[in-house]
């Protein structure tokens, strides 16, 4: 008889990973109609892979994933990958999937307490003063999409681009093109999470000009295209000496872009856009984005590499920094000279 894998069960269902893991996770953020389809498939297929959660005694091991962003496009392909990456493994793992604005490790603290965890991941995750509520796990655990070098965590490993530097490459490509007004939507500006690098770096760059960024252009907004919409709408109707617009993710900027479009302002003929991450939809949008692609399969394949050696091993922490790719497309144009007139 055929052993069937989550990657099976999402192609007879036609889904993804990461919602078959929804499913098998009992996450309300799932359709009726696919969550029946995926539970019937299941059912018959025998299924009793290794991300399935449901029943799991108390004295099985597993490794958790916090993913903190559920509704984040980049997030979800990076778990995707993850569990593809680990479909092979013996051993269970189980996804939590929590809001940007939740607190992944009070979630993490609560996973060790139900289950017996001998090593966590976490996706998309903000390293502040929070993260010393996990400082006493004896457990390894990797940080993926944000260098934890600095986290004073002595069993701690991380996988990231060089968020800084990528901060940087975009202020110089608008630079470059003559941008001198530029929005920034991002999160907390001052956190210790990769975004916050992105706007350090781009400031480096404005300030070896001789420019200093303008506080009042940079509006904080949640990663989704619902917010970047809002945030853009907002924004742009009483800045109409905006530019260029560099979002923290592509879905806030393609939200932009529509609220850009219904404020009777072109992209990029009236203010050029460029977003982060290099989700499927930068290449699709109208126009195509332009953005910084993230290596998702290296990032994931190194995530669970390290975490295994660390677990497997007792291999030391490391922290690697992968490399991106500055992917200028169709939204980025010079600032046409009405514009820098007005």
């Amino acid at each position: 008889m055929k052993t069937y894998t989550i990657r099976d069960i999402a192609t007879l269902a036609g889904v993804s990973v990461t919602t078959v893991s929804r499913v098998l996770n009992h996450r309300p953020d799932v359709n009726k109609e696919t969550r029946e389809r995926i539970e019937r498939i299941i059912e018959e297929k025998h299924f009793l892979g290794n991300t399935n959660a449901r029943g799991l005694k108390q004295s099985a091991e597993v490794i958790a994933i916090v993913i903190r962003g559920r509704s984040n496009p980049f997030l979800n392909a990076l778990t995707e990958a993850i569990l593809s990456r680990a479909d092979h493994l013996s051993d269970t793992l189980i996804t939590e999937y929590i809001d940007e604005k939740d607190d992944e490790f009070r979630t993490a603290l609560r996973l060790t307490r139900q289950h017996r965890v001998k090593g966590i991941l976490f996706v998309g995750s903000l390293i502040d003063g929070r993260v010393q509520a996990i400082h006493g796990l004896d457990i390894p655990v990797v940080f993926t999409t944000v260098d934890a070098k600095n986290a004073s965590l002595p069993r701690a490993s991380s996988v990231a681009i060089n968020d800084r530097e990528m901060g940087r490459v975009v202020a110089e490509s608008l630079y470059n093109l003559g941008h001198r007004r530029v929005a920034i939507f991002g999160s907390n500006p001052v956190a210790g999470d990769s975004l916050a690098m992105r706007f350090q770096g781009f400031c480096e760059v404005w300030k070896n000009h001789g420019l200093s960024f303008d506080p009042l252009d940079y509006r904080e907004c949640r990663f989704s295209f619902e917010s970047g919409y809002e945030t853009a709408m907002e924004y742009f109707a009483s800045a109409p000496h905006t530019t260029a617009l560099f979002a923290m993710s592509d879905s806030v900027a393609v939200g932009a872009v529509r609220a850009l479009r219904d404020l009777s302002l072109r992209v990029p003929e009236d203010v050029s856009v460029i977003g982060f991450d290099g989700t499927s939809v930068s290449r699709f949008s109208i126009p195509r984005l332009s953005t910084v692609e993230q290596p998702v399969d290296e990032i994931a394949q190194e995530s669970i590499q390290l975490l295994l050696d660390m677990i497997e091993s007792g291999a030391a922490p490391r922290h690697l920094l992968v490399e991106a790719f500055w992917k200028p497309r169709e939204s980025l144009a010079p600032p046409s000279s009405s514009r820098l007139a007005e």
